[in-house]
């Protein structure tokens, strides 16, 4: 486990989740960033006001919210007390692509059930030696989150893979280390680079360079959590160096790289 002032992360040895993290915000403000990941968030205390997909959403304590990897969101507390909350990123093998609109379209999730299994999951992961209750939790949560998903599909319009906004995402993602010009990306999807910036930015309601920024920031958390350097780290996740990287960094999770890896068991 990694802990610096108000954050605590870890890998736990759980087949599904991808990391842990828990944190006690009082004044800091997530930009508008993206995971690789699908983000099951808990909140503890406080209230946190996000937007996800040019739409505005509320995080509250009776409330599941869950996150699909790859769509950019922000988040902000909005209570003088700041916000204690709990996260798990969870692989995306976890939940087939074709629910990510779902999630999208209604990320929070009324079920005192479901909220309750999520905590006894977390509280599962805090002891070593509890990894098969820790997997047997995580089945049933991930088996209710599903069924709150796949009830929503009757409904459901299929996303559009074909619209530049949608096809520049997924280049930023394919090319996420070594980066892709703009121009190279407008020349391969047959439009302006301005209309490009222009489709992506009303799309997901952020650049398509603080989107890449975002993505580099969660692909060098992780490489954090599996015990690399921060200087090395940086430059493995696509930043120039590690002051580029802790630049970045601070700005998105609300610490340093180094304070972030500090002290991992």
């Amino acid at each position: 486990m990694v802990t610096s002032s108000g954050v605590a992360a870890w890998r736990p040895p759980v087949p599904g989740i991808v990391e842990t993290y828990h944190a006690h915000l009082v004044e800091h403000a997530y930009p508008m960033h993206a995971h690789d990941s699908w983000t099951l968030l808990l909140v503890d205390d406080g209230t946190v006001r996000y937007y996800l997909h040019r739409h505005e959403h509320g995080a509250l304590r009776s409330l599941v919210t869950l996150l699909p990897p790859h769509v950019p969101h922000n988040g902000t507390p909005v209570t003088p007390r700041g916000l204690k909350k709990r996260v798990l990123y969870l692989d995306p093998v976890q939940f087939g692509e074709d629910l990510v609109g779902l999630a999208v379209d209604a990320p929070t999730i009324d079920d005192p059930l479901l909220r309750r299994r999520v905590h006894q999951l977390h509280d599962s992961l805090l002891f070593p030696g509890d990894s098969l209750e820790a997997e047997s939790r995580l089945t049933l949560v991930t088996e209710r989150l599903r069924r709150h998903l796949t009830e929503r599909a009757r409904t459901a319009e299929p996303v559009d893979h074909t619209r530049p906004a949608v096809r520049l995402r997924e280049l930023l993602d394919e090319h996420l280390v070594e980066g892709i010009t703009l121009r190279r990306a407008a020349g391969l999807l047959h439009t302006h680079p301005a209309h490009l910036v222009r489709a992506f930015s009303g799309e997901f309601g952020t650049p398509p360079h603080q989107y890449l920024t975002g993505r580099r920031v969660d692909l060098a958390r992780r490489l954090l959590l599996d015990g690399m350097a921060p200087r090395f780290a940086a430059t493995a996740a696509g930043f120039y160096d590690q002051s580029h990287l802790g630049r970045h960094f601070k700005r998105v999770i609300g610490t340093s790289p180094a304070r972030f890896a500090r002290s991992g068991g």
